[in-house]
């Protein structure tokens, strides 16, 4: 793919993202993208076939893009507390960020497409996030900064109340104040006060 086809298949991408934030997954068209890109359906269907396969190349940029934003913020010489609470306050931003947010569509799309598949790119995402956590928190025991005799255990239940969290973000909503609570409970059973 030459150059000028990765920069048409990226704004197609960009496009497409603003539109899911705005309409979710289940309510976006081909149409819908075609008439956002301001595009020809022929010049759309050149890089995809579907919503489904624009969405998950939507999620993949999203998930590189966060990535980047948390690796760029974190220090050469930060410390496994300093890189959780890292992890934690971006959590936080973007649990209360109520607009531009692809959490509405993302459930959407594994309601539709993902129950009981066995690659479940989202389940994935978990499981990898669970991993990098308890090994986090590994190093954090080994340094003294935490207190854990479960690490495999605490990392899973932190991204189950994270996930809660999203959920309940876009449900019922919730405060700033909530999420603190939450992150601070969390730190605090690991021996961190912030």
């Amino acid at each position: 793919m030459g150059e000028k086809s990765i920069q048409k298949k990226r704004y197609i991408l960009e496009t497409a993202r603003k539109v899911f934030m705005e309409k979710g997954f289940k309510k976006v068209t081909m149409k819908d993208i075609v008439e956002a890109c301001d595009i020809s359906r022929g010049g759309l269907y050149l890089y995809f076939e579907s919503t489904s396969q624009i969405f998950q190349e939507v999620m993949k940029l999203e998930s590189e893009e966060t990535d980047d934003v948390f690796s760029d913020n974190i220090t050469e010489d930060a410390t496994a507390a300093d890189i959780l609470v890292l992890f934690l306050q971006e959590q936080k931003k973007e649990l209360l960020r109520r607009e531009d947010t692809l959490t509405q569509a993302i459930y959407e799309y594994y309601f539709e497409n993902q129950p009981g598949k066995k690659n479940n790119i989202l389940k994935k995402q978990f499981d990898s996030a669970v991993k990098i956590i308890e090994k986090l928190i590994e190093i954090g025991v080994d340094n003294g900064e935490f207190y854990c005799d479960d690490c495999q255990g605490t990392a899973r239940n932190i991204m189950f109340v994270l996930e809660g969290l999203k959920i309940s973000a876009q449900t019922i909503g919730i405060t700033e104040e909530a999420v603190d609570r939450e992150i601070t409970f969390i730190l605090k059973f690991l021996g961190l006060e912030l």
